[in-house]
């Protein structure tokens, strides 16, 4: 394989609905902290610009807060409420259009992964659904039903405000478990009422959530859900034992209006059940016929050409496999994390065939706006 012919399939043009994108490469959401009051400045638009002007097809920016006091945990985080957090957006959307990108705002609440003491707010309390933490300690009070539709709510005010803005869409952070996986996922989620119970009772809150982005946005506004088997730490952990139970899991969030899934994997390479090739992507697209996000690791080694490994000793895959699936439709989108936040110009470099000078990612690319 030729360096130009291995690399064809990232750089052919997506078109999904009414989300239209020069090529297959995303930009996966990164919390990057640099937003001082909850508010995105000029070094957050002009960071997420050098990205689309180097021919990134689709941006999700880093997790955004919605309008919820204990939606998150730190003064730095940028909120997605709020007068002058939303011209900041409205200014990256600018410069992203701008440079010919597409950028969606990936809303996002923390849950009980939020610290008591927290601030921007240090007197709100987490919320869960059930009120425990990760490890299933006692955090907070359950939330009531009052409580869950006031953060419905919020999440749909967090569409409106992004199509108003001019975002391309929407992503749902449902992945990792933050608020809405805590309901997904039953070590958190104990409830007995509507909201508990099997994964499909436990996926109500997040199918209330997405009908009311849906009613806030129209129908032909994008709305893309991420979701994860694995939680932080728990890297094992599954919402899903078989590709049935899976099946019957989306189901009920495609009805109530996803249009594009984003599957995150920590290792794009890896089987999600046995006697199949296919990742989480790959099934989910199967099982759903809708477009999907594979992402994990992707272009982490600095060879892109050779290997992609995730730290010393892990599982590796020629880049060959990933474009081979990608050429074989089993996912739509190739979502890049970290090798994005090392080196702005990857995508370019990567088409243009000059991988000998990309910037490989250390741990000094997360400390500033690159």
């Amino acid at each position: 394989m030729t360096d130009s012919r291995s690399v064809q399939a990232l750089f052919q043009p997506f078109q999904g609905g009414t989300l239209s994108l020069a090529n297959r490469i995303v930009m996966a959401p990164m919390t990057r902290g640099f937003s001082p009051n909850g508010v995105p400045g000029p070094d957050v638009a002009a960071y997420y610009r050098r990205r689309a002007e180097n021919e990134v097809g689709l941006i999700v920016t880093e997790g955004t807060l919605i309008n919820h006091p204990a939606a998150g945990g730190s003064p730095n985080l940028p909120n997605f409420h709020g007068e002058e957090a939303l011209a900041g957006w409205a200014r990256v959307v600018e410069e992203v259009h701008a440079a010919g990108g597409k950028i969606m705002p990936q809303l996002w609440h923390a849950g009980t992964q939020r610290k008591v003491g927290d601030l921007p707010n240090p007197e709100a309390m987490p919320i869960g659904p059930s009120g425990l933490d990760a490890s299933g300690a006692k955090v907070a009070e359950p939330m009531t039903e009052q409580e869950i539709a006031a953060v419905v709510e919020a999440f749909a005010q967090g569409a409106a405000d992004a199509k108003r803005l001019g975002f391309d869409g929407i992503e749902l952070h449902g992945a990792h478990g933050y608020l809405i996986d805590q309901f997904f996922w039953k070590r958190t989620n104990r409830r007995t009422d509507r909201y508990g119970g099997d994964l499909i009772g436990r996926a109500r809150f997040a199918v209330e959530i997405i009908e009311a982005c849906r009613r806030a946005v129209g129908p032909d506004f994008p709305i893309m859900l991420r979701f994860s088997q694995w939680k932080t730490a728990e890297y094992t952990t599954r919402l899903a034992e078989s590709p049935q139970e899976l099946e019957r899991f989306l189901t009920v969030l495609t009805d109530a209006g996803v249009d594009l899934f984003h599957c995150s994997t920590r290792r794009f390479w890896e089987p999600e059940f046995a006697g199949s090739e296919l990742n989480l992507a790959g099934w989910t697209k199967k099982l759903t016929g809708k477009p999907t996000v594979t992402v994990g690791s992707v272009g982490l080694d600095g060879d892109f050409m050779s290997y992609f490994r995730e730290g010393s000793g892990a599982a590796n895959e020629q880049i060959e496999g990933l474009l081979d699936r990608l050429e074989r439709q089993e996912f739509d989108l190739v979502a890049v994390g970290r090798a994005l936040l090392a080196d702005p110009a990857w995508a370019v470099k990567v088409k243009e065939g000059r991988t000998g000078e990309l910037t490989p990612f250390t741990p000094e690319a997360t400390q500033a706006l690159l």
